[in-house]
């Protein structure tokens, strides 16, 4: 069972997981339409990374990035090749839309390549719809755009399953 945490993106674990996140996206997208968070970057205070361990190993990743507009983006979201099909990514945006909820964020975006089957089950699995190009991302023929609207009312976090 993975157990779902704040940390550090700070860490040689989550760099290894952002690099092998990295080259999966270079072999599907073109480097110009990817638009990568490093590891610095999800360490400013804007970003919060969930991290899922299974004995004490990280798995799984995403993070909320917070924008204007009570609007939270989804980012950096990846399971290890190992775990996937578990439901990790599930959960994590599990956790990413109740942290969101629970400072009044009102919408969720996030940007993904068109060509990423298994993400785009995930997000719409998870209340996500397909929509226009969000926040500054330019439109692409190698882009998906996908957005949540919420209510702007706490929820309690949920327990791993």
């Amino acid at each position: 069972m993975a157990v779902i945490t704040v940390e550090s993106p700070l860490q040689d674990e989550i760099r290894d997981m952002v690099a092998a996140l990295n080259q999966t996206l270079l072999s599907l997208t073109p480097r110009e339409f990817c638009h990568h968070l490093t590891v610095e970057q999800m360490a400013d205070g804007d970003t919060t990374l969930f991290v899922a361990r299974e004995d004490g190993k990280a798995v799984a990743m995403g993070a909320l990035k917070r924008h204007g507009g009570s609007i939270g983006e989804v980012k950096r979201m990846y399971t290890l090749p190992t775990h996937q099909g578990r439901g990790l990514g599930g959960q994590i945006l599990h956790r990413i839309e109740a942290q969101a909820r629970n400072e009044q964020i009102v919408r969720l975006v996030l940007e993904t390549g068109n060509n990423f089957a298994a993400a785009a089950r995930v997000y719409r699995r998870e209340g996500f719809n397909e929509c226009g190009p969000v926040l500054d991302y330019a439109p692409s023929p190698w882009t998906a755009f996908y957005e949540k609207h919420l209510r702007a009312e706490p929820v309690q976090m949920r327990a791993p399953a």
